[in-house]
Parts: C-alpha cells; sequence; structure tokens
C-alpha cells in the first residue's frame, strides 16, 4: 500500500487556520465500519501510518474534539482514562477511550518510544529532525483524513468532527444519555438532547431514501 498518509514531511512546523474555517456542511455520520475501513487502509507499518490509525483510534474511540486530542500527553491517558486539561471553556474532564482505540494507540506510543519522543512531547508529535517534538496541526490532520477516505473508497465527507459526531451516535443507540453527555463534554442534558437530533436527521434521510411508492 503506497503510504499516503500524514507524513511528517507534509507536517507544518506553526499553526495555521483550518481550510473550511467559517464554513458550514450538513452533518455526516459514519458506521463503525466505516471507521474501521478507514484505519485498514492506513499503512500499518510506517512511522506516519501508526500515527494516523492511532489518531483516528482515538478520535473516535473517545469523541474527543481535534484540539482536545493534538494537546494530549502522555500523561493524560492511563488506561483507558483520558483527562482532558483544557476542554471548551478552557474546563477539564476526564473521559473514556474505548478498546480499539486504545490498542490502536499503545502501538504509535511503542513506536514514538523507538522514535525518541517521551513525556514531554505531545502525544501526537513530529518526529523528523527538522520538528522534531512538534504537535501536529489540524489542518493537516484533516487533510489526511480525506486521503485516508479516498483510499478506504468512502465518498461521506470525512472530518475530526465527524468522528465525534459518528461515536456519539453510536453510542446513543446503547448508553443512557448522561453516558453520552459525560463523554462529549457537555454543560447538560439538553445541549446533548439538540446534539443528537442533528445527527438523528440522518436516520430521517435514509429512510426516505429508501421509499418508493
Amino acid at each position: 500500500m503506497k503510504d499516503t498518509t500524514l507524513t511528517d514531511d507534509t507536517v507544518a512546523t506553526r499553526p495555521s487556520p483550518p481550510t473550511n474555517k467559517g464554513r458550514r456542511f450538513p452533518i455526516t455520520v459514519l458506521s463503525p465500519a466505516e471507521v474501521r475501513a478507514l484505519i485498514d487502509n492506513t499503512p500499518a507499518r510506517s512511522h506516519s501510518g501508526v500515527r494516523m490509525r492511532a489518531l483516528i483510534g482515538v478520535l473516535f474511540g473517545s469523541a474527543l474534539r481535534i484540539a482536545e486530542v493534538l494537546a494530549l500527553t502522555p500523561a493524560d491517558v492511563q488506561g483507558r482514562e483520558v483527562l482532558v486539561q483544557h476542554g471548551k471553556g478552557d474546563k477539564a474532564r476526564t473521559v473514556g477511550l474505548d478498546a480499539t482505540g486504545r490498542d490502536l494507540l499503545d502501538r504509535w506510543m511503542d513506536r514514538r518510544a523507538q522514535l525518541g519522543l517521551n513525556g514531554r512531547h505531545p502525544i501526537f508529535a513530529t518526529y523528523s529532525s527538522h520538528s522534531f517534538g512538534k504537535p501536529l496541526v489540524q489542518r493537516d490532520v484533516r487533510k489526511a483524513l480525506v486521503r485516508a477516505a479516498d483510499r478506504a473508497g468512502i465518498t461521506k465527507r470525512v472530518h475530526p468532527h465527524g468522528l465525534r459526531h459518528s461515536l456519539a451516535y453510536d453510542l446513543a443507540r446503547t448508553e443512557p444519555m448522561h453516558v453520552v453527555q459525560g463523554q462529549l463534554g457537555h454543560a447538560s442534558l439538553a445541549t446533548t438532547g439538540r446534539y443528537l437530533a442533528h445527527l438523528g436527521a440522518n436516520d430521517l434521510v435514509e429512510a426516505m431514501s429508501r421509499r418508493t411508492w
């Protein structure tokens, strides 16, 4: 498989604004199978591939915002418990990371140690000599997810916040609302209810698209 993941050669050395800043797009939800396809179509041997697989795993396996994920340090993740030091509104919170996301992260943690990255560096840091230990840039992650979707043959719009939407929607099928609220870091159940109501529109569209008369 050709490695077109988020390589350090494509990583910016300073933050840049998101490509789609200020634009609004329809909400898209990926199924767990589609997220798995993203991971399966990302190289499993290269440094950048292992890092990208872990990044997808944490984004979907925790429903954290992209800024929260890129700010994580090794000390913030203990087992399947993740401490977000500075969430929305600069509030700290603790969330869970599912088993698949943790397994993918473990592989990157082993690899990053081999590369010389340590606890002072963000978990998702660069490793090349010209930008060693720098945090990844959101714009580069977004571009890498688009490339991963292309490799997986996924035609839906794939982006970091969409993975947050996707886990929220999947959790809501089986877990009580307060669990979803806590994982997303919402201040109230009402906020979570509105959030999930928007996501539920996908079911309506799919149901109507199957109708014939």
